[in-house]
């Protein structure tokens, strides 16, 4: 290891998600084992600019392995896109003494990281936290296994209702971009149908598979919708289309929002946030900058930031098959 960092800042950008604290906790923890203070940073890039910073030590990240959401606070910095407001930050970043920064969140804060990176030769690292699990160069991002559990808990309640009621449900699920969650999800909780941004469907063979799945004997129906699909304007456009093509259908829908982000993280968000943290630390250590940590094939890797933002996460088209399969 390379010793010659004696602080190191932690912050958490952009959108919350199940597992940023774990992160925190392990960087936090993984500093003081390699004997490097650690800054905490307040509201992400707007508290890089305004130094809102708090030095963390192993005991000021007890008892946060299991929470949701960051301890730390997350905001959007429109200053922090202008020259002015990195050399803000530049400049209160050398005044606390920090030497190296670990990013957790998502591609847009990557982004930031790579022009502060370029602009001020400052070693940065990126750990991916967003539960759309839309980030190139890792098979899971952080939050992600805590959202699909969310989802299907809520979609199994759902279907009690849908069931006792013989009542069609649409539920919207995240996925502005990628139909990740939707398409796990709704293979997950035995959804009829699902529809997500890489598969336009049509309204027309939904109406058909909604017809075929009646003929079969379904008195309800579930219908994972991605955010992003383009199969109707909306989900709501969806349920008015359904319902003037099969109007013996009582079509309802649940848009299941925020609350896929909240919550306590589960086991396997915890422990792929603790060994992101440890990793992230150690890479910087190493002399190792302008990477993002990630997972493949169940081992720590390293990707460049730039691909980590530009690249584009495929879906998984053995899901496809198998979604269409077990739907009939």
């Amino acid at each position: 290891m390379n010793k010659s960092f004696k602080k190191i800042g932690v912050m958490t950008s952009g959108g919350d998600s199940p597992g940023m604290n774990a992160a925190i906790r392990a960087v936090v923890r993984t500093c003081a084992y390699h004997q490097v203070q650690c800054l905490g940073i307040y509201r992400g890039y707007q508290g890089l600019i305004e130094g809102d910073f708090k030095e963390m030590t192993p005991r000021s990240v007890n008892n946060i392995i299991n929470k949701g959401g960051t301890v730390l606070k997350s905001a959007r910095s429109q200053e922090f896109r202008t020259v002015e407001g990195r050399k803000k930050a530049y400049e209160q970043v050398k005044a606390s003494g920090m030497e190296a920064l670990v990013v957790i969140g998502g591609d847009g804060s990557f982004t930031g990281g790579m022009v502060f990176n370029e602009e001020f030769d400052f070693p940065v690292m990126g750990i991916p936290g967003t539960i759309d699990n839309d980030i190139y160069g890792t098979q899971f991002t952080l939050g992600y296994d805590t959202a699909l559990n969310t989802v299907v808990d809520a979609i199994d309640k759902i279907r009690d209702t849908a069931s006792s009621h013989n009542r069609l449900f649409f539920v919207e699920v995240m996925g502005r971009d990628v139909g990740h969650i939707a398409l796990n999800a709704g293979i997950g909780a035995g959804a009829e149908e699902i529809l997500i941004p890489e598969e336009d469907m049509g309204k027309d063979r939904l109406v058909e598979s909604l017809k075929r799945s009646r003929k079969n004997g379904k008195s309800s129906s579930i219908v994972v919708v991605a955010e992003g699909d383009t199969t109707g304007e909306n989900v709501f456009d969806l349920k008015d289309y359904v319902l003037q093509n099969m109007p013996e259908y009582e079509v309802r829908v649940s848009v299941l929002g925020h609350m896929q982000r909240g919550g306590t993280p589960s086991c396997f968000d915890r422990v792929l946030a603790s060994r992101m943290g440890v990793k992230a630390v150690e890479s910087l250590l190493e002399g190792k900058t302008n990477y993002m940590v990630g997972i493949q094939n169940n081992k720590m890797a390293l990707c460049p930031l730039d691909k980590a933002v530009k690249g584009k996460t495929e879906i998984d088209t053995e899901l496809l098959r198998v979604s269409d399969i077990v739907t009939i």
